[in-house]
């Protein structure tokens, strides 16, 4: 420590900086458009093709039939490489990614989730 005072300057000089992180648990963050979080399903644009299903490389997917003209989807959120290839597969447009990326979880169990929202 030759120059003490030069530190001292270069505390001072962040003391009054703005931070460069954000408190996250309690500010939350704005997704950029075009973000890869958690899967919408859209199940009355569905007509059961299961082309999303074949094309998912991570095997994530699976279409069930509920009724006649009727889909579910089944999504393993811990198996989903979030790579939009089944988005890009849709030719009905019936899935699509949402701004929703905290999906963390305890229970392997609980990420197996079914997805259905109306359009």
């Amino acid at each position: 420590m030759k120059k003490p005072g030069k530190m001292a300057s270069e505390v001072l000089r962040h003391v009054l900086k703005k931070p460069a992180t954000i408190k996250y648990p309690y500010e939350k963050v704005q997704m950029p458009p075009k973000f890869r979080g958690k899967l919408k399903f859209l199940a009355e644009k569905c007509v059961g093709c299961k082309l999303c299903m074949r094309d998912c490389p991570a095997n994530a997917i699976e279409i069930v039939k509920i009724g006649e003209k009727q889909f579910d989807a089944i999504v393993n959120l811990d198996r989903c490489l979030y790579c939009m290839q089944c988005v890009l597969t849709c030719a009905k447009k019936a899935l699509d990614f949402t701004d929703e990326y905290e999906l963390a979880a305890l229970d392997r169990k609980s990420l197996r989730v079914k997805i259905n929202e109306k359009a």
